[in-house]
């Protein structure tokens, strides 16, 4: 263990699963968390009982302190944090941060990207990198600065995408990777051996963004080369998923496989044995669903639906 591990005091802010492996691997390396940051306990599922966010029931199991603002800029929060006298702050998967409070401790506030900067700035990078077909994504850390994911790169690590990866097997893998990146970067910080790079200087014409994905992005036009309609459903799978209109109910697609042929029918028709399988045709080929959810149902695989749907 590095002796100055002991010393630097972090305060780490994030709140999905995907946060967890980061902040795991700081523990695990004896790193001094002095306090987690993390979103309130939300209402959720049918007795909208309290669900506590995946890195709270970590630091709680822990023993880790952990502060869970309404608000960012709330004078409780700012003092509470103060308190912490941290000295570099660490944010993975968590929510915009105002200046005071990432501007704070002396070592600054340091983010791990699941992209490689300056692509893929925004909300969601790896269902963007599958949507948009590429063959490779990454993670990033750098660190904060005023405009979202635009400050000083510190370290990279690329990653390759499979042909039939979804954006669930890719969030794994980026998940890991991150971890691994971030124990890196900390440990070049608490040893004084490190300095950021401006992110290159793209026209802003030519950076890939990832916004925030909405119902309407979700929607397949049939019209798309199969290819790009195949890139959407695996981009979005497993959540928020792909969907289309199926005989007049929504029908969410999570997993499916192509075929380049010709087709016969006109693009969002579809054909079917009844038992076996369904594909709809785009104007290049044919998208077989294998894995759906029609409106109402459960998630189930296509020969499960068959067997008890009535065309």
């Amino acid at each position: 263990m590095h002796p100055m591990n002991k010393d630097l005091r972090i305060v780490f802010m994030g709140t999905p699963d995907f946060a967890v492996a980061s902040l795991d691997i700081l523990v695990q390396n004896g790193f001094n968390i002095v306090g987690v940051v993390t979103a309130p306990d939300k209402p959720a599922g049918r007795g909208l009982q309290l669900h506590e966010s995946a890195v709270k029931q970590y630091a709680v199991s822990k023993g880790l302190p952990v502060l869970q603002p309404e608000k960012l800029k709330s004078p409780d929060f700012i003092a509470a944090l103060r308190d912490l006298k941290a000295d570099l702050q660490v944010v993975v998967a968590f929510r915009m941060l105002p200046e005071m409070v990432w501007n704070m401790p002396p070592e600054g506030t340091i983010n791990v990207h699941a992209s490689l900067l300056p692509n893929y700035r925004g909300a969601a990078p790896i269902n963007w990198a599958i949507i948009n077909g590429e063959k490779e994504s990454g993670v990033t850390t750098f660190k904060l600065q005023h405009e979202i994911d635009t400050g000083d790169i510190l370290f990279s690590d690329t990653v390759a995408i499979r042909e039939d990866e979804t954006a669930g097997e890719l969030h794994d893998a980026l998940m890991h990777t991150g971890a691994t990146l971030l124990l890196k970067t900390v440990q070049a910080i608490a040893a004084d051996n490190i300095a950021g790079t401006p992110q290159a200087h793209i026209p802003a014409a030519a950076i890939k963004h990832a916004p925030k994905i909405f119902k309407d992005t979700c929607q397949i036009n049939w019209q798309q080369p199969l290819n790009s309609i195949y890139n959407l459903v695996r981009g979005l799978s497993p959540y928020p998923a792909a969907w289309t209109v199926f005989q007049g109910k929504n029908l969410k697609i999570y997993k499916a496989h192509k075929e380049h042929t010709i087709p016969s029918k006109s693009p969002g028709a579809f054909e079917t044995d009844q038992k076996t399988y369904v594909k709809i045709a785009a104007p290049d080929g044919y998208l077989y669903l294998d894995e759906i959810q029609l409106e109402g149902k459960k998630k189930m695989d296509i020969e499960a639906f068959l067997r008890g749907y009535r065309f």
